[in-house]
């Protein structure tokens, strides 16, 4: 499996292209606007996009979804449901922080914690990680060891949670109990910012260093 990280927004939230390359299948994790450029990646590289993965439900991350799933008959794969909140309130969350206008939406399939979901041929493994948002997921491939986190944990840094139902202590077990025990060697893809490694963040990272 490939990927490939693509900044969108003011807010440089890196939606992920995920490709696999025994069959070209492929979807993008967050989606959160700049359509015309993640369609260009698609184009691009050459490949069927064939579903969206969304890890939870702010607007950086969700932004472009209703639209893209509308204009390419798409599946919309999670978050977990306790971020339908979250979804539903798309439309002010625009109106708050000056995004473009965008659609509310309702997964066609809401993810819990052991799911699996494919990418072609290539399985993720859903791992419910609530704090930042209650229905936050990560998605995790055990055989290319990465993980795409979302807004749970970044490079030296942890995702806020004094947004409407975040809450810091199952931020902090979401990373160390179920995040760490996947392996130092897992390298991950941040909702924002540089990709890491849990084992560079087990030892160096103030808020969940150990």
């Amino acid at each position: 499996m490939r990927y490939t990280i693509i900044p969108v927004t003011d807010y440089q939230q890196n939606c992920t292209l995920l490709v696999c390359e025994q069959t070209n299948k492929a979807a993008l994790v967050d989606p959160g606007g700049d359509l015309d450029v993640l369609l260009n990646e698609v184009k691009k590289q050459g490949v069927d996009l064939e579903s969206i993965l969304v890890t939870h439900g702010h607007l950086d991350h969700v932004g472009g979804v209703a639209e893209l799933a509308q204009r390419l008959s798409l599946p919309i794969i999670g978050p977990q449901r306790e971020d339908d909140f979250w979804i539903q309130m798309v439309p002010k969350q625009c109106q708050m922080f000056g995004f473009p206008e965008s659609s509310s939406f309702t997964p066609t399939r809401w993810l819990i914690d052991g799911d699996t979901v494919l990418v072609g041929n290539e399985v993720l493994d859903v791992i419910h990680c609530p704090g930042h948002t209650p229905g936050h997921v990560v998605f995790f491939s055990a055989t290319e060891r990465l993980a795409i986190v979302g807004d749970v944990l970044f490079k030296g840094s942890i995702g806020r949670t004094d947004f409407p139902k975040g809450d810091h202590q199952p931020l902090i077990d979401s990373i160390q109990q179920k995040l760490w025990p996947l392996g130092e060697d897992v390298k991950f893809i941040p909702g924002h910012g540089p990709m890491s490694t849990f084992g560079y963040e087990m030892r160096s990272n103030p808020y969940v260093g150990f």
